[in-house]
C-alpha cells in the first residue's frame, strides 16, 4: 500500500513539473537552447553529466531532470539528441 501512495506522489509530482513547462514556453526554450549546445560540443542531452547539471539548474532530482529533458526535447526541440 505505501508503494502505491509514493508512486503516486512521483506520477503528481512529475506531471506538475511537465504542467510547469507548458505554462512556461521560455522555460522550455532555454533549455533547448542548453541541450543544443550540448549536442554542439559533442554530448547528448540524455548523458548523465546532463541530467546531472539540469538537476542542478533546476533544482530538480536526477529523475525529475530526467523528466523534464525527456518532454522538453520531444515536445519542443525533437532535433536534440
Amino acid at each position: 500500500m505505501a508503494a502505491c501512495f509514493s508512486l503516486g506522489s512521483a506520477n503528481a509530482a512529475a506531471s506538475q513539473l511537465l504542467e510547469t513547462v507548458k505554462q512556461n514556453k521560455q522555460l522550455a526554450t532555454q533549455l533547448c537552447g542548453q541541450f543544443r549546445k550540448l549536442n554542439a560540443s559533442g554530448q547528448k542531452a540524455h548523458d548523465p553529466a546532463a541530467i546531472q547539471a539540469t538537476a542542478a539548474q533546476q533544482g530538480l532530482s536526477p529523475l525529475d531532470a530526467e523528466i523534464l529533458t525527456t518532454y522538453v526535447v520531444g515536445m519542443y526541440c525533437p532535433d536534440v539528441r
